[in-house]
């Protein structure tokens, strides 16, 4: 089994947008007995209340979402590019129909904190929601971003605290 060490979330060198909008990340929430993961390509790093902080966005009608809402934690993981395939399955089927675990071969571990990341994973992010807020489109400025909910079907903004940043060894 392949080992993590903890970092300082400012001991990240990647570069967040490539990391996020180029190689995608897995969003994952639940526990080790109960857990749905999604690849995700929107949010960020930042700083914000003093704390290092993620956001990441997730629409209310994955099933990820049940998931974010009943939890108070949730992961980020990053991967090299060798498992894009993977990514693209968990990001295009459901894990209310699919075991999205036994398709991509990813093996799930749990933390110390109990969260659920991947052994494959080359960087991951632990996190602890400290705010949330849905998308309104009355607030979009630049209204062009309306056609990207032909459905209306705005996400919900998740803001978490990163608690612990790993590193494969």
């Amino acid at each position: 089994m392949k080992k993590f060490i903890s970092h300082k979330p400012s001991s990240i060198q990647e570069n967040t947008f490539s990391l996020i909008g180029d190689e995608w990340m897995l969003v994952t929430a639940g526990d080790i007995k109960s857990f749905n993961t999604m690849t995700a390509s929107w949010g960020g790093f930042g700083i914000l209340w003093h704390k290092p902080v993620v956001f990441c966005f997730v629409r209310p009608q994955r099933y990820t979402y049940e998931f974010m809402e009943r939890y108070d934690h949730f992961t980020l993981s990053f991967f090299d590019r060798k498992y894009h395939d993977a990514l693209m399955y968990c990001g295009s089927k459901s894990g209310r129909d699919v075991d999205k675990i036994k398709a991509t071969d990813l093996t799930p571990i749990e933390s110390e904190k109990g969260c659920v990341y991947f052994e494959q994973a080359k960087l991951v992010i632990e996190c602890r929601k400290i705010y949330y807020n849905d998308l309104d489109p009355d607030n979009f400025i630049d209204k062009k971003f309306l056609n990207e909910y032909p459905s209306k079907d705005y996400h919900r903004m998740y803001i978490g605290e990163v608690i612990n940043c790993l590193r494969e060894i």
